[in-house]
């Protein structure tokens, strides 16, 4: 139980006997999680295989790990032998350093506060990001936590401060601090359930699995305003049980008012149809949406299952897997792009390959340039294998390449919708026009190839169409001056139904309807104040959520 505790079992599943398998590759590994670092950290060390397809911030988190667990072990044996000169009574003095170098961690024994390594001249910029690195790197933090919007409001707080600034200790941050943020954060979502009389909200579900197969669904409510975490459930016990999600479901657009929710959106982790059926059954003014993100995912997922690029894909694999699988060989191609991966990863397999496929062709040159190097040639440790012979016909192939701008000029546009919704930017009135531009792109591009067309937007139409697509999207589309106004939109008349639909199902007073119906007209002709200066100015540059 105690080694279940390592962080590192999150990138690995455990089997039986004492072997693991990671979640990257899904190779088996025997040895158990110590076995599972040195794969990981793609040192070619103790005979493990390096991960060809672990992400970067992972490997040096991994690498963090393992340096200081090294550097404890270094620690434990010198502080034995300074021990045992501490026994001695004529060296007292040795006992002060003891109780110093025990009290500093791996990371402030390589690096202390006197800065002994750096240079007098260094500046208090300098000096600041130092720390702040250290303070990285001692508690293993993600990098990505500096993309935080909070990171920059923390240090800008403590500049204010001064010098002498003591932050908070563990015991405050855990008792009065989290109590305080625990009531700011009630407090914000009391003043935006007011608005939710006026804009409704919107329900998200969003299921995961561990590793030991436990299903957790957590509820989140978001609106104009923000998006609020509501609870956490676990449905390990009950995720078959579709009656029980219903009551689930149920009990969640209870506590948040039937009257006040407008769309409830989840992912196809759960029953979807079932459960959608359900809600649209029970609640008259509720629709139902997947996960816009799980839906192009899916796209992508069917464009990599067509034969010519299910082919592209393995051959730029054989590339990448005798690269990431050498150390040396890792290096060297590091060497040759400047530092720039070829694999890149995404928020699933489907969309790693096409990133990938991006890398490779933006490195293409130098990737060729690399493999007819003399510092190549010169390695046998990988230049005379069958593989090293089989990537370089693949890097000469001509045709290999034309593929690879072909996947990606097809791939790149539903990318960038995927991009685009999860920037955490409301998009549902853009949607329907990032997948028609989508869609046109693709014809575009075979604008000489029916067939090929065809076969690729049949894939999108039928994932847009029997998943994606709501008529809320067309309904907020119809309502986005940016696409109202563009005499370059062509679907406004197709939308114009599915926007009545939804009017029909939310007011279902004919008194509402009317007033609603005499306004749409006004927009729609741009009369009264739709039509001034200030509201022409804002329709490009102004997201219709913020009026």
């Amino acid at each position: 139980m105690v080694r279940e505790k390592d962080v590192c079992w999150e990138y690995a599943e455990k089997l039986d006997g004492n072997k693991v398998r990671c979640k990257f590759c899904q190779r088996v590994l025997n040895g158990g999680i110590s076995r599972l670092k040195h794969h990981l950290s793609r040192f070619p060390s103790k005979g493990v295989n390096p991960c060809s397809k672990v992400r970067d911030d992972v490997t040096d988190r991994v690498r963090g790990i393992i340096a200081s667990k090294e550097e404890v072990k270094e620690t434990s044996s010198a502080k034995k032998q300074k021990i045992a000169e501490v026994k001695s009574p004529s060296n007292l003095s040795a006992s002060k350093a003891l109780v110093s170098l025990d009290a500093a961690s791996p990371v402030m024994k390589i690096f202390p506060t006197g800065h002994p390594m750096t240079p007098s001249s260094t500046n208090n910029q300098e000096i600041a990001e130092r720390s702040i690195a250290l303070f990285f790197f001692e508690n293993k933090l993600d990098f990505s936590v500096a993309r935080s919007s909070s990171y920059q409001l923390m240090i800008d707080a403590i500049a204010k401060c001064g010098p002498g600034f003591t932050g908070p200790s563990a015991e405050t941050l855990k008792t009065i601090w989290l109590e305080r943020m625990k009531s700011e954060v009630g407090l914000q979502t009391k003043d935006v359930e007011k608005e939710w009389a006026t804009t409704g909200c919107t329900i998200l579900a969003d299921t995961w699995t561990d590793y030991k197969s436990k299903a957790i669904i957590n509820f989140l409510v978001s609106s104009p305003s923000r998006t609020f975490f509501h609870k956490s459930v676990d449905a390990s016990a009950y995720f078959k049980n579709t009656k029980w999600l219903a009551d689930l479901f149920d009990s969640v657009i209870q506590e948040f008012g039937p009257e006040n929710v407008v769309q409830i959106i989840m992912d196809s982790s759960v029953n979807y149809t079932v459960i959608a059926n359900h809600i649209v059954q029970s609640y008259g003014t509720i629709f139902v949406s997947p996960c816009a993100s799980q839906c192009l995912n899916l796209i992508l997922e069917e464009f990599s299952k067509v034969d010519w690029i299910s082919r592209c894909i393995l051959q730029a694999q054989t590339i990448s897997k005798l690269i990431y699988n050498n150390a040396s060989l890792l290096d060297l191609t590091k060497k040759y792009t400047g530092g720039q991966e070829l694999i890149r990863t995404g928020i699933t397999k489907s969309v790693s390959t096409f990133l990938s496929l991006q890398s490779m062709l933006k490195l293409r040159t130098r990737l060729k340039n690399m493999f007819h190097s003399h510092e190549y040639a010169s390695n046998t440790s990988y230049a005379n294998k069958p593989q090293s012979l089989s990537c370089i016909t693949i890097a000469e192939d001509g045709d290999f390449w034309r593929t690879v701008e072909e996947c990606v000029a097809i791939s790149e546009p539903f990318l960038k919708v995927l991009r685009e919704i999860s920037e955490g930017k409301p998009t549902v009135g853009s949607i329907y026009e990032l997948m028609t531009r989508a869609k046109e792109s693709i014809r575009t591009y075979y604008i000489m190839d029916e067939n090929k067309c065809k076969k690729f937007l049949d894939i999108v139409d039928k994932k847009w169409r029997d998943q994606l697509h709501s008529p809320l999207h067309a309904a907020a589309a119809f309502l986005n001056p940016s696409i109202q106004y563009n005499p370059e939109i062509k679907f406004i008349s197709s939308i114009k139904e599915d926007f009545f639909n939804v009017l029909e199902k939310l007011l279902p007073v004919p008194d509402m309807r009317r007033d609603i119906t005499n306004q749409i007209y006004t927009f729609t002709k741009a009369h009264g104040m739709f039509g001034c200066s200030l509201a022409k100015e804002a329709r490009n540059t102004v997201a219709p959520c913020k009026f």
